[in-house]
């Protein structure tokens, strides 16, 4: 007598979705490496990025497309389809909270503490080549309402210290935040106020965020106002706003251990 000998389902969208994820991994890995050196081109690094995410979002589908058949069929290649399914998650979990982010905060790429006079960026020949030729143009007055709604708190920062101390604190918190600064001119001369133009680089990715810091002297001590501005993509996910908060909470601590 013989036996028969059934063979059990096996999904083939499970093995799929785990070459998917790796290649997604390996993909973003090599776009992290290419965003963050500045001697690539960032467009085509981002472009990679955005590729690898793509993969990614190919991996789930496949992941779940495994999960129906086994869970359907009773097909194998569970394991298999969630090995996929971690990757893909691994390179999604960034993107997923910025675009949380992008879909809550409105559509800005340029926050000021003075949305009535922002500070405006050097035009210097040194400033230009930092920004790489570009000038931030001006905030737009529909976009100071949106940056009013939405940071109520992104305010300018009031010091009861001279200019030049203020100046000097202020040229030392932009030290301590890691920020690249270009120039540094302190109050004084025709116009009066002390300017820090800066580049900042975001964590992760390291993209750059054009910086620039007012010192306007006052009778009874010092102004300091943060513009920052997104160099790449039509919104900026909060990511000036963050620069201007952690920059001025680093300045209101060295403020206060001089007292």
């Amino acid at each position: 007598m013989r036996r028969l000998i059934v063979e059990e389902p096996v999904t083939r969208a499970a093995p799929w979705a785990l070459r998917c994820g790796w290649f997604a991994v390996a993909v973003v890995a090599i776009a992290l490496l290419l965003v963050r050196d500045p001697r690539a081109e960032t467009g085509p690094a981002l472009a990679a990025l955005g590729a690898g995410i793509a993969v990614a979002l190919l991996a789930v589908a496949l992941a779940l497309g495994a999960f129906v058949r086994v869970w359907n069929e009773g097909a194998r290649g569970l394991r298999t389809a969630l090995g996929g399914l971690f990757l893909a998650a691994l390179v999604l979990a960034y993107p997923g909270y910025m675009a949380v982010r992008g879909a809550v905060l409105p559509r800005l790429t340029d926050i000021a503490t003075d949305i009535a006079d922002p500070p405006s960026y050097s035009r210097s020949r040194a400033a230009y080549a930092a920004r790489g030729g570009a000038l931030p143009p001006e905030i737009p007055p529909a976009a100071r309402v949106l940056q009013r709604e939405a940071y109520p708190q992104i305010a300018p920062l009031t010091l009861d210290l001279g200019p030049n101390e203020a100046f000097a604190l202020a040229l030392k918190a932009a030290g301590n935040r890691k920020w690249q600064v270009i120039e540094a001119i302190k109050p004084g001369g025709r116009v009066g106020n002390g300017r820090i133009e800066a580049v900042v680089r975001s964590r992760l990715l390291g993209l750059p965020y054009d910086v620039t810091v007012r010192v306007r002297p006052r009778a009874d001590g010092a102004r300091i106002d943060v513009r920052s501005a997104a160099r790449y993509g039509d919104r900026d996910f909060g990511q000036n706003a963050d620069h201007i908060r952690s920059y001025l909470e680093e300045l209101s601590n060295l403020a206060l251990a001089v007292k």
